[in-house]
C-alpha cells in the first residue's frame, strides 16, 4: 500500500530516510491517546454534519476494534508508516475499508500529535502527584516513629547543631510538597486542547473545537493555531519539574548512602533494596539510591536536550520537534521507577537511634547554645562567640567534649558560667530550645507532622478528582 500522503511524490522514499525519520519505534506509546483523540474528533465531525452518522459509527467501531488489537499485541507497527498516527489510520482502513480515510478530515498530524502528548502528560502528572504523596507518607511515618531520635545536623558536611531525625524527614516532606504544587499548577497548562489548529492555520471545515475539548475533558482551547502546533512549553515545564524532583531524590539518596555506610551507621536499608558484591561477600550496597542519584543526570539531559531543540525553531511545526518525545518518555519511565521504589525503601528503613545519639554526644554541635547562654547573661554575642571558640579549642587540645568539662574549667573562660550550663548542653535541651515555627523542637515538629497529614488528605482528594478528569 502506498503512503497515505504519497500523491504528490513520484519516487519511493529512500529506505534509510524511512528509518531515520520514522518515530513509530517510540511514539507507539501514544497509541491509546491517539485513539482517544480520534474518537472525540470523529464524534465532533458527526455532530457538525461534516460526516454522516453511519460513517461516524463505523469509524468509532473501527477505532475501538483497533484499540483492542493494540492492547492484545496483535498489531505490528511498521516503520514505512512513519508514526503512530499513520499506523493507526492504515490499520483502521484495513479494518473498516476506505471510510476509515475520512477520519482525518479537518485535522493534521501536527495538531493530532500535540493533542496526544497533552493527553499523555496530564495522566502522568496525576500519577506523579500520587507517587510523591506516597513518598511523603513514608517520610511522615518515619518522622512520627522518631520524635525522640536526635542526630547531628550538618552544614558543609560538618556537624553543626543537633536536630530531631523527624525534623530531617519533614524537610523532605516539604520539598516534595513543593514538587506536588508545581505539578498541580502545571496541569492547567497541560490541559489545553490544540486539536482543530490543523497544520498551522486552522481548517476550512466548520469544526467545533470547544465540543472536542469537552469530550476530552480539556479546560481550555488554544487561542492561536500557530501556537497550538508549535507549543512544547508544557513538556519543558514537565521536564523541569521532573528535574527538580530528581534533584530532591538525589539529595536524599546521597544522605541515605552516607548514613548507611560503616562510618555513619545511622540507618540500614532493607535487604530488598540493596545488592551484594560478586567478590566481597560482606558487602551490602545501596544500589537503589545510587542509581537514582545517577539517573538524575539523564533527566537533566532530557530537559536541556529539548530546550536546545526549541531554541531557534521558527513557527510553526518542524521535523525537529519529533525530538520532543523520546526524552519525555524516558523521563516519565525514570521518574516512575525512582518514586515507586523510594516510598517502600523509606518505609522499611531501620533507624539506628543509639548510633545517632552517640554521634551527638561526641561532637561540639551544642556550642552555639553556650554562646546563647552567655548572651542571656548579658555578654555581647561576638564576645560570647570568642569565648566558646576558645573553650572548644581547649576541649580539642585536652581530648574532651563540652559536657566533660568541670565548672572550674568553664569558668577559666568566663566567670558567667554556672551549674545551669550542664542542663543547657544536654542534646534534648538543645533541640527543644529551638521552639520557633519551623524549628526542630518536638512541639514544632509535631505541628509540622499534623499539617503534613492534612495536606496529604487534600492531595488524595485532588488525585482522585483529576484522575477522573484525565481518563
Amino acid at each position: 500500500m502506498s503512503k497515505l500522503w504519497g500523491g504528490r511524490f513520484t519516487k519511493k522514499t529512500d529506505q534509510l530516510v524511512e528509518e531515520y525519520t520514522a518515530s513509530i519505534m517510540f511514539d507507539k506509546e501514544l497509541a491509546e491517546e491517539d485513539i482517544q483523540g480520534s474518537l472525540a474528533h470523529v464524534t465532533m465531525l458527526g455532530k457538525q454534519g461534516i460526516l454522516p452518522a453511519n460513517d461516524v459509527d463505523t469509524i468509532k467501531d473501527g477505532l475501538h476494534a483497533v484499540l483492542q488489537k493494540i492492547k492484545r499485541g496483535e498489531i505490528e507497527f511498521s516503520i514505512s508508516d512513519e508514526d503512530i498516527h499513520m499506523n493507526i489510520e492504515k490499520t483502521l482502513i484495513e479494518e473498516i475499508g476506505p471510510v476509515g480515510g475520512k477520519l482525518h478530515t479537518g485535522r493534521s498530524r501536527n495538531d493530532q500529535v500535540a493533542t496526544d502528548m497533552h493527553l499523555y502528560l496530564r495522566k502522568r502528572v496525576v500519577e506523579f502527584v500520587e507517587l510523591l504523596s506516597k513518598l511523603q507518607t513514608a517520610l511522615v511515618e518515619q518522622a512520627k516513629a522518631n520524635l525522640d531520635t536526635i542526630l547531628p545536623g550538618y552544614t558543609h558536611l560538618q556537624r553543626a547543631q543537633p536536630i530531631l531525625f523527624a525534623h530531617h524527614m519533614m524537610a523532605y516532606v516539604s520539598m516534595f510538597g513543593r514538587d506536588i504544587e508545581r505539578l498541580q499548577d502545571s496541569y492547567k497548562r497541560i490541559n489545553m486542547l490544540p486539536l482543530g489548529a490543523g497544520a498551522l492555520a486552522g481548517t476550512t471545515f466548520p469544526i467545533d473545537r470547544h465540543f472536542v475539548a469537552s469530550q476530552l475533558n480539556f479546560d481550555r482551547v488554544y487561542e492561536n493555531s500557530l501556537d497550538a502546533v508549535s507549543d512544547r512549553d508544557f513538556i519543558l515545564e514537565f521536564l523541569s519539574h521532573a528535574s527538580i524532583i530528581m534533584a530532591h531524590l538525589s539529595r536524599l539518596s546521597e544522605e541515605l548512602i552516607l548514613w548507611s555506610s560503616t562510618e555513619f551507621r545511622f540507618v540500614e536499608l532493607d535487604d530488598a533494596f540493596c545488592t551484594g558484591s560478586s567478590i566481597m561477600p560482606q558487602k551490602k550496597n545501596p544500589d537503589v539510591p545510587e542509581l537514582v542519584r545517577g539517573k538524575t543526570g539523564r533527566v537533566y539531559g532530557n530537559l536541556i536536550g529539548l530546550l536546545t531543540v526549541l531554541k531557534s525553531l521558527p513557527l510553526a511545526y518542524n521535523k525537529d520537534m519529533q525530538e520532543d518525545k523520546e526524552g519525555m518518555f524516558d523521563t516519565v519511565r525514570t521518574l516512575q521507577g525512582a518514586l515507586s521504589l523510594f516510598a517502600p525503601m523509606i518505609a522499611t528503613m531501620k533507624v539506628n537511634k543509639d548510633q545517632m545519639r552517640q554521634a551527638v554526644n561526641q561532637d561540639f554541635s551544642n556550642a552555639t547554645d553556650i554562646a546563647d547562654f552567655l548572651v542571656g547573661k548579658g555578654l555581647p554575642f561576638r564576645q560570647a562567640h570568642e569565648v566558646i571558640g576558645k573553650t572548644v579549642l581547649y576541649c580539642i587540645q585536652q581530648g574532651k567534649y563540652l559536657l566533660d568539662l568541670t565548672l572550674d574549667e568553664f569558668k577559666q573562660f568566663s566567670s558567667l558560667f554556672d551549674e545551669r550550663i550542664y542542663e543547657v548542653l544536654q542534646p534534648e535541651q538543645v533541640v527543644n530550645a529551638r521552639n520557633v515555627y519551623g524549628g526542630t523542637a518536638r512541639p514544632q515538629v509535631e505541628g509540622a507532622i499534623g499539617r503534613a497529614e492534612q495536606e496529604l488528605v487534600k492531595t488524595a482528594a485532588w488525585t482522585e478528582e483529576y484522575a477522573k478528569r484525565s481518563q
